[in-house]
């Protein structure tokens, strides 16, 4: 089997040659690098090709952007009052300091603003796609409709509207979901048929499981519902303590689910959750990629990776790690080590 026909297979839950060893992107490895290519013709990677348009904001937005320092500050100009966003970045790291929406006031603000569906670019989806070819499987980034309160409140403030507004906060997601809906169409429509969804975490971490079955539940279901309707894979991101919420991730429909991180970064006993819902849904991950698959010694590496495997077994399955995309050099050589090792049996 090919890379992305043993890939799908898992995700499928279809008979596959062996269990695919996944890094999620290249890294810090160059993908023309000779280690790059190494990983590439070895493991069996997921390749992200990033997203291709903000499907909330929209084109054309009235906005005044002026750099103050190391900081730009962006004032978007709508019916009801300006909002204004700063972000700060640095040698070191950079951050957004103030966000869109400081009060509920702030979200009628947003919502009279004009929407214009933004322009797509799929260059980059397409020639991963040609480039990569049978060796792995490109997917698209998507948020989901919770992203949009929450990128657009602080995470302080997102847990606040939730508290003391939570009908406006739904609100606000289900005009995302709208928004997000036409854009996917959009996207399958410009032949995208590999989607990675991000965004559940902001209700699974931030506000817990009432407001994930409100926030996330039914515009999740339908996107995915969408997805499948073109034959498009759907691949779940969920970062956190998820065995709480196995079975509400696992009735969205997804296709696959990472990055499972094992505790003491997560909590998830991968036995425990292939028993739970591994019969619907695709594992993908429960290695650290900082911690375990990038820093400790190849002989150190594989031993657990043969512990997950014989906790996941060989079904619905995908070893990787916690789909950070921060690997290097070892990390990479690490993957390589767990993938002849599971080659040779």
């Amino acid at each position: 089997m090919t890379s992305r026909q043993r890939l799908l297979g898992a995700i499928r839950g279809d008979r596959v040659d062996r269990v695919p060893v996944a890094p999620f992107g290249m890294g810090r490895v160059p993908l023309e690098s000779s280690l790059g290519r190494a990983l590439i013709a070895e493991t069996d990677p997921f390749i992200d090709a990033g997203g291709a348009g903000d499907p909330f904001l929209g084109a054309d937005v009235p906005a005044t952007s002026t750099i103050e320092g190391d900081t730009t500050v962006t004032v978007i100009h709508t019916p009801k009052g300006d909002l204004t966003r700063r972000f700060r970045k640095t040698a070191l790291t950079a951050a957004q300091t103030e966000f869109l929406l400081k009060t509920l006031d702030d979200v009628e603000k947003f919502l009279s603003l004009p929407y214009t569906p933004p322009a797509i670019d799929l260059m980059r989806f397409h020639q991963l796609r040609a480039d990569v070819g049978e060796e792995g499987l490109v997917l698209l980034g998507i948020p989901n409709a919770i992203c949009l309160p929450a990128t657009l409140f602080s995470p302080q403030d997102l847990c606040l509207a939730w508290a003391d507004a939570p009908d406006l906060v739904r609100r606000l997601c289900a005009v995302a979901s709208e928004r997000l809906l036409d854009y996917t169409q959009r996207l399958l429509d410009g032949g995208v048929d590999a989607f990675r969804i991000i965004g559940g975490e902001y209700a699974s971490v931030q506000l817990g499981p009432q407001a994930f079955r409100k926030l996330v539940t039914p515009f999740d279901t339908e996107l995915v519902a969408l997805m499948h309707s073109r034959g498009a894979v759907a691949y779940y991101h969920n970062h956190g303590q998820v065995m709480e919420y196995l079975d509400l991730l696992a009735d969205l429909g997804v296709d696959a689910l990472d990055p499972l991180e094992a505790p003491p970064w997560g909590d998830v006993d991968l036995r425990a959750a292939m028993a739970r819902i591994g019969d619907r849904v695709c594992l993908v991950g429960n290695l650290d990629d900082m911690e375990i698959i990038d820093r400790l010694p190849e002989a150190d590496v594989c031993a657990i990776a043969r512990e997950r495997l014989e906790a996941a077994g060989s079904h619905h399955f995908i070893l990787g790690g916690t789909a950070s995309g921060t690997c290097g050099e070892h990390g990479a050589r690490n993957f390589i080590a767990m993938a002849r090792m599971v080659r040779a049996g």
